[in-house]
């Protein structure tokens, strides 16, 4: 990888770190999730992540959506079992 991309690389961490961005291109998006370009080609294909095409053709992310999505099917830890709210809504 060439000096240009890498520092092109960076910069494009560095703002998604700072949570600066609101709206990811599909390269953001495949960056800040750690999902491959090809399997995220998939999901929008699919209809399967939350995404928009404005112009028909670049896909983009709101940030607040991916995250919820990528948040989904959330597991509850063991811990978490034993406060009092957890043991209430199992005794309904």
């Amino acid at each position: 990888m060439d000096k240009f991309k890498l520092e092109e690389k960076l910069d494009r961490i560095e703002n998604l770190l700072l949570g600066v961005k609101k709206v990811l291109t599909f390269d953001e998006a495949c960056d800040y999730t750690g999902i491959s370009k090809n399997y995220l080609y998939k999901l929008t294909a699919s209809g399967a992540i939350p995404h928009s095409k404005p112009n028909g053709k670049r896909i983009f992310f709101d940030i607040h959506k991916l995250n919820s999505w990528l948040l989904q099917n959330e597991r509850v830890t063991k811990e978490d079992l034993n406060t009092p709210v957890v043991d209430q809504l199992l005794d309904q």
